[in-house]
């Protein structure tokens, strides 16, 4: 066996305990999921560490509670409940479970009157996502399987008489998790509206508005954000109010986005996932804007973790993808049951995106991040492509030489990485922005490319981690530009093509709201000559009209 692959085998294979992000809640939860009930009590009675993040008591207290209905006390696991709530945790967190650990404290009786006045019935979302110009779709989350219902309106101003209302009607299913999509189509571009969700025929504490995007293929103007790394961190949580403030149309998040480092227990992934999505702030912004996902390393395995090529091995790889999926609301997965994934792509006005899986097919020996059914649909997708820019977003960054001595970044896949840049050269693909998470840390760096445009890369990814990634202002192979990494961030991107020269404004804001640095690129600096050489003069709108 080479080095290589007895590397390949160590990745697959990481023990369950190899923690990361000092997350001691999720640490516990871990113990729990393989029955070492009396461990995970100690962790989170002990105070903690040097090196610990910090928990805060709420969490601890329902943490203790799962602790005490795995021992069959459901006497102390209401005592923990009931402090956790009272140190202001969402009571929706004991309706959501995990509930094979936390069943043993909903058959006890004097839980149902505690629990009946704070009962919900919507546990988690709403959460907008697969947006388009015409459609919405809405993700949530019930206490049983029930028929939950979206209804839309127009917000006009000054309109008189009674709108018509738009409604979408879906069910919530068990083996999904107690989850629906809602989708509601027939909506107008680029408008606002406001909606409300109803549970069982019953109107839910939710109202909220959205904007549907620009007319598909046509000129625009609009914000995103985006970023990765969003580890739980209580003193952090504010990065989605934050986000919320800045008003995008939609928010990316590029992998890492709950740090769970244990693919091989359910218990464990949909812990972390409820607690994200019971948190205020969080809820808050999901509802009212359109949310984009992939999965890295620490959301669908280990660190810089290699799962290889075949679909069935490691063998909780489907599993991780299934509850990835009942937990998110992208447009689709990759190819579906037969070809799992988490790759898509979308378009907002004339802005074309193309979000890729780096974990799912990575395979060291065979040179692949992405596999070849992706990579094939990537090339006829890029190919295909209308968008006036075209960002390619990868759970990784795909510029040379930001994290030193790994493979793990595009660095451990050269060719391939050679193999997607030829091919927009080849094919004259104009447009094209990189996107990128990983690094705990933002940054704006830029790529040389002999006889062919520069590629630019956006990278955003310590949106609440503690943990920070030092600025790779001198790596080889790639340019630094701008970056920063003194607090919380993330990347915005202001759209717009309605300029002579199409542009785009990458800005780094930090946790506090604060503009850190802007840099604006343009569709001229993206593009070709008549030669196939980089054009550095005309304008996108002037090319064209040379050419027809």
């Amino acid at each position: 066996m080479n080095f290589r692959a007895s590397w390949l085998l160590i990745l697959m294979v990481l023990p369950v305990r190899a923690y990361g992000q000092h997350d001691i809640g999720r640490n516990a939860v871990r113990l729990l999921s393989v029955g070492e009930t009396d461990t995970a009590i100690k962790m989170m009675t002990d105070p903690p560490g040097k090196r610990e993040r910090p928990i805060n008591a709420p969490e601890r207290c329902f943490v203790s509670a799962m602790a005490a209905c795995q021992q069959g006390d459901a006497a102390a696991a209401l005592s923990h409940a009931k402090k956790a709530v009272d140190y202001g945790l969402p009571p929706e967190r004991f309706q959501a479970g995990p509930r094979e650990v936390i069943e043993p404290l909903y058959a006890y009786e004097e839980r149902r009157s505690w629990m009946k006045e704070k009962c919900k019935r919507l546990l988690h979302g709403p959460m907008l996502g697969s947006l388009t110009d015409t459609t919405a779709s809405f993700w949530g989350r019930t206490t049983k399987e029930t028929d939950v219902k979206v209804v839309v309106q127009p917000v006009l101003e000054n309109a008189s008489g009674k709108i018509a209302a738009l409604t979408g009607e879906s069910r919530t299913s068990c083996p999904l998790d107690f989850t629906a999509v809602i989708t509601v189509p027939g909506l107008s571009p680029d408008t606002r509206y406001r909606y409300e969700v109803l549970v069982n025929n019953e109107r839910v504490k939710t109202s909220a508005e959205f904007r549907t995007y620009p007319k598909k293929g046509s000129f625009a103007r609009f914000r995103i954000v985006f970023g990765g790394g969003a580890g739980f961190t209580p003193q952090h949580e504010k990065m989605w109010t934050t986000i919320g403030r800045q008003k995008p149309i939609a928010m990316f998040l590029l992998g890492d986005n709950v740090y769970i480092n244990d693919p091989q227990h359910s218990l464990t992934q949909r812990y972390c996932y409820y607690r994200r999505q019971s948190q205020a702030d969080w809820r808050r912004l999901i509802a009212s804007t359109g949310v984009y996902s992939i999965y890295d390393d620490h959301d669908f395995g280990t660190n810089d973790c290699v799962p290889g090529p075949e679909i069935e091995r490691p063998r909780w790889k489907r599993e991780v993808w299934n509850v990835f999926r009942q937990n998110w609301n992208n447009p689709s997965y990759g190819g579906g049951t037969e070809q799992p994934g988490c790759w898509y792509s979308f378009t907002i006005g004339d802005v074309h995106f193309m979000m890729l899986d780096g974990r799912y097919y990575r395979d060291l020996e065979g040179g692949t991040m992405l596999g070849p059914v992706q990579k094939a649909w990537l090339f006829e997708t890029l190919k295909a492509s209308k968008g006036r820019f075209k960002v390619l977003a990868s759970p990784v960054p795909w510029s040379r030489g930001v994290k030193p001595g790994s493979e793990d970044t595009w660095d451990g896949y050269p060719e391939e990485r050679r193999e997607v840049f030829d091919f927009i050269a080849k094919n004259r693909i104009e447009g094209v922005i990189l996107m990128a998470a990983d690094r705990h840390r933002s940054d704006l760096r830029k790529m040389r490319r002999a006889g062919a445009y520069d590629l630019y890369e956006v990278m955003s990814s310590r949106l609440t981690n503690m943990h920070t990634h030092r600025l790779m202002e001198r790596a080889k192979g790639s340019e630094f530009i701008m970056g920063y990494a003194a607090k919380c961030s993330f990347g915005r991107m202001d759209f717009d093509t309605t300029a002579e020269d199409p542009q785009v404004k990458y800005s780094i804001v930090n946790i506090d709201g604060e503009v850190i640095d802007s840099r604006t690129l343009k569709l001229t600096e993206l593009a070709f000559d008549n030669e196939g050489n980089a054009d550095e003069g005309q304008s996108s709108r002037e090319k064209k009209r040379e050419r027809e």
